[in-house]
């Protein structure tokens, strides 16, 4: 049996977004920066899309730059406030995707204040502490995420813009995570910036968007041609475009059905592993308000731990021990680092999607039984 749970690191792509891509891909080639009939048609794919993802999240088509991914667009949105907005201050936390930490920390070297926001043992935010870290006088950004692509836990979004919005600060979410798990409203939701990447909920790698609120003005991050709206240089990834929107349409509009039936898999695991496995604990608030499609499982201390990912590999069942974006790393995972988990403990993250069963979490459970006692 192949079980793939591992979908916060990437998802399979959906039939149905393919299917919208392959014409794109096969017949409509023109470039959609020239002005012929060629580039005309495929120009109104691109501006199709930008109104399809503006709609579902309830905002303007010129607020939506397409982008490469969450990484670009999360550099994008920090990279551009210090440039364009004058920011001199970045609040994050010390939690955040490596996209945000790594792009604050250059930002440090060329003279920017970051400061980090305390976390509680599951990962949420010291609200007190972010107040007061916001009561200085300089032009601040708050970038802080969603949903924890590790341990999956939330942050609410209104309560951080609300303070963001007491201090004349800008704010910042990563949601690449949450984004097509979630309905987002940003008519309601006070925000600055807002990130997604299309291969999290079953569309095409290399393609995502920054949301920028229309009262921003920003320049370029990449130069070259006038694409967006001037603001990312360079010919856009057509199909992967119209996969993104397809794919965030697709998600949105089955949102609750597969909200429903994902929570059911992570709470069912949640009791399988507490019924097979004595010791066993979770990373995060698992069993509170979390991110729905990840569960992180901190094991009993074991001489076999070195060895676990590797062994339920040859079983056949794809997972990981924290952010696939760390992988290589002997560190060891910053975000269990950051909420002060043991050391001693091995920790998997298991991620879920639509398309996993409960007979998925039954052979994996029991394999990982298996392994610890056998």
């Amino acid at each position: 049996m192949k079980v793939y749970f591992d979908n916060a690191a990437t998802t399979p792509l959906s039939d149905e977004v393919l299917q919208e891509m392959i014409p794109i891909l096969k017949d409509q080639f023109g470039n959609p920066s020239s002005t012929h009939s060629f580039g005309r048609q495929v120009r109104s794919k691109i501006e199709i899309a930008r109104r399809k993802v503006a709609s579902l999240i309830h905002s303007e088509p010129s607020e939506i730059c397409f982008t490469s991914g969450g990484t670009e667009a999360d550099n994008m949105a920090i990279r551009c406030s210090v440039q364009d907005l004058g920011v001199t201050h970045i609040i994050t936390s010390k939690i955040e995707h490596h996209a945000v930490l790594h792009t604050a920390e250059e930002m440090a070297k060329k003279g920017i204040h970051v400061s980090f926001v305390q976390l509680d043992s599951l990962g949420g935010v010291d609200m007190n502490h972010l107040e007061e870290l916001l009561q200085g006088n300089e032009k601040t950004l708050v970038s802080l995420m969603h949903a924890n692509n590790e341990v999956g836990t939330l942050i609410s979004l209104k309560e951080v813009s609300a303070l963001c919005r007491k201090y004349d600060a800008l704010f910042h979410s990563d949601t690449v995570q949450t984004m097509g798990h979630y309905d987002f409203n940003l008519k309601e939701l006070d925000l600055d910036f807002l990130t997604c990447s299309a291969h999290k909920l079953h569309g095409p790698k290399g393609v995502g968007f920054l949301y920028i609120n229309q009262k921003l003005s920003l320049n370029p991050m990449i130069f070259g041609g006038s694409q967006e709206r001037n603001r990312r240089g360079g010919t856009e990834n057509v199909y992967g475009i119209v996969g993104l929107a397809k794919a965030l349409e697709e998600a949105l509009t089955e949102v609750d059905s597969h909200h429903d039936h994902i929570q059911g898999l992570k709470t069912y695991m949640i009791e399988q592993l507490e019924a097979n496995i004595p010791g066993v604990d979770f990373n995060g608030d698992a069993k509170g308000e979390s991110l729905y499609t990840v569960l992180n499982v901190s094991l009993p201390p074991s001489e076999k731990s070195e060895i676990l990912l590797f062994s339920l590999d040859l079983m056949g069942i794809a997972c990981s021990g924290g952010s696939a974006c760390s992988s290589g790393s002997d560190k060891g995972s910053h975000v269990l680092n950051g909420i002060g988990s043991n050391p001693n403990r091995p920790a998997i993250r298991f991620s879920f999607s639509k398309y996993n069963t409960k007979e998925e979490v039954d052979y994996a459970v029991s394999k990982l039984k298996e392994i610890y006692f056998n």
